[in-house]
């Protein structure tokens, strides 16, 4: 019987010193690692206006950092400033024209009017390069694609986007949206 008494302290002492081992601290300590964590401070958030220029490829997205939302009248401004340095460095160019006159761009509720100061036809060899034979200029399609990527009331995403299209000369507004591959893309009559 006294047997079994001394096997259950010999166990105890085996079992605390496995788990006392396996606690992944030895005998030195901590041991140090580097620096902190760091990265983005809570709360931090990069906002990027999205811009559209023409590469290599025909339009691309240009990501640009501002400082807040960015409205599509702002959009717009930064479109017509064009390339900056880095974007320059990438053979991005911009077919939008001098504009004579100040182009507007109104928000409403899913939709962007923008007020063009000449006629489309005039603008980057007078089309929206479409791939359709319409024209060759991307211009057009670069305003249309910059606005509707913009902060629009109503919560859509760009592709869905009624952009309205208002240009001198005309008394009437043509709607067309900006599908997620950048193209230019008419909204059929309702």
């Amino acid at each position: 019987m006294k047997r079994p008494l001394v096997c259950v302290p010999v166990l105890l002492a085996a079992l605390l010193a496995a788990l006392a081992t396996g606690c992944g601290v030895g005998a030195a300590g901590p041991v140090p690692a580097g620096a902190p964590a760091s990265g983005l401070q809570a709360g931090t958030v990069a906002r990027y206006a999205r811009l559209y220029f023409v590469g290599r490829y025909g339009i691309q997205t240009v990501p640009r950092e501002v400082d807040a939302a960015t409205s599509p009248q702002q959009a717009l401004d930064l479109l017509r400033k064009g390339p900056d340095t880095a974007e320059r460095a990438r053979i991005l160019i911009t077919e939008v024209p001098r504009l004579h006159g100040r182009a507007i761009a109104r928000a409403a509720e899913g939709a962007v009017d923008p007020h063009l100061p000449l006629p489309v036809a005039q603008m980057s060899g007078g089309g929206l390069g479409l791939g359709l034979g319409l024209g060759p200029g991307p211009g057009p399609g670069q305003i249309v694609c910059t606005v509707a990527s913009a902060d629009v009331p109503g919560d859509r995403q760009p592709p869905d986007v009624d952009v309205r299209v208002y240009e001198a000369g005309f008394s009437t507004a043509w709607t067309v949206r900006c599908d997620a591959g950048g193209d230019v893309v008419p909204v059929p009559n309702r």
